[in-house]
């Protein structure tokens, strides 16, 4: 089968792992630092804390906007991780519903959900493209709230020529293995803020004032020493997942712009598909690409995923919406556009190492399945 998603490693990844496995020191450590501060750079952020997962580094982003007991406005077409870690934080998830061509939060949703209980707004960028960022930051900034990014899907996006992770009080991101940047798993918090990288710092070691390695800067005489300041999380990045993130980060831009090709040649073949609708990318945008999802007839969808599944083409649903799940029965309310969408999108297999025939064949396929329809 061809599967959607494939990470991409060659030698490169594999001597920067060698590194690290000859020199003794695997956990968090030196190559964790040299990844924060190259990925810091790349995003155009001061400050970049490594994570083991984007599910902790979002735990961390909401703990520290400080939203237990209060709202945070969010969207149901995420992975769970995304309100998951709200419930985390004792915070109130308040679903928003989204944008019909980008699956986007709607920013005219999100305005009529903010209450006086309201305290952050976390805004995902659906398959690598940017949410309306300059509509949701004037919210934010006009009602006080905190702005955290979910750039799970987005390393290497842009909104209006900035980076996207550099737009909000925090972006997160994520390294699991089906990512742009896969280091098989991991996570960043990105932020302007040198108070706020200081404690997401503390939190992703147990509260502890000093992790291990920079131990090791002060005098011999008090090496072991340190102190705990505050109830924290085993949330922080190792040097194995730092190495690969290296590796990965350099040929980044390469890897993006593979799967940019893959997307224009979709688009070209799949356009005059009257039945199939191919994914926007509006002028304020530059996507990360890191889906192709594609959206169709309702009673065409699960259909054409067995047709494709028996040629050999792996197909998914991203996502089955959060507010429908049983778990979040409690803060369901009607959100028509997503109730709607999530019926018609699929998402076909999109990774750089996606070869021309399996890619042709793809093409070949769904253009076939217009005589069943």
């Amino acid at each position: 089968m061809i599967p959607v998603f494939k990470p991409s490693y060659g030698e490169q990844e594999i001597d920067e792992l060698r590194k690290v496995l000859q020199s003794g020191w695997a956990g968090l450590g030196p190559k964790t630092e040299e990844f924060e501060k190259l990925f810091a750079a790349m995003i155009g952020s001061p400050h970049a804390s490594g994570m083991n997962s984007c599910t902790s580094a979002l735990h961390l982003a909401f703990k520290v906007a400080g939203v237990e007991g209060k709202e945070v406005i969010t969207t149901p077409m995420t992975f769970v991780s995304t309100n998951h870690a709200i419930l985390y934080n004792n915070g109130t998830p308040v679903f928003a519903d989204i944008e019909e061509d980008t699956l986007n939060i709607d920013p005219k949703d999100i305005e009529r959900k903010i209450t006086s209980k309201t305290k952050a707004i976390v805004a995902v960028h659906y398959g690598g493209h940017a949410c309306e960022m300059d509509a949701i930051r004037d919210l934010a900034k006009k009602h006080k709230l905190v702005l955290i990014e979910d750039c799970a899907h987005a390393c290497g996006g842009e909104f209006k020529g900035k980076k996207l992770g550099s737009l909000g009080d925090m972006g997160c991101f994520s390294f699991h293995a089906v990512k742009n940047l896969a280091c098989g798993d991991g996570g960043m918090v990105t932020t302007s803020s040198a108070d706020i990288d200081k404690r997401l710092r503390r939190l992703r070691w147990m509260g502890i004032s000093k992790d291990t390695w920079n131990r090791t800067e002060i005098t011999q005489k008090y090496s072991w020493y340190y102190t705990v300041e505050e109830i924290g999380f085993k949330f922080h990045m190792n040097d194995i997942a730092a190495a690969i993130g290296i590796a990965q980060l350099k040929k980044l831009e390469q890897l993006n712009g593979r799967r940019r090709e893959i997307t224009q040649i979709y688009n070209k073949e799949f356009s005059k598909l009257s039945w199939l609708k191919i994914p926007v990318e509006k002028s304020y945008a530059k996507s990360s690409n890191h889906n192709y999802c594609a959206q169709l007839p309702e009673d065409l969808r699960d259909r054409f995923a067995v047709y494709l599944a028996e040629k050999g083409i792996s197909t998914s649903v991203h996502y089955f919406p959060n507010h429908l799940f049983d778990i979040y029965k409690p803060y369901y309310r009607p959100l028509p556009v997503a109730e709607k969408a999530w019926k018609k999108i699929c998402v076909l297999p999109l990774f750089p190492d996606l070869s021309d025939s399996d890619l042709n064949l793809i093409v070949d396929s769904v253009k076939k399945f217009s005589a069943q329809t």
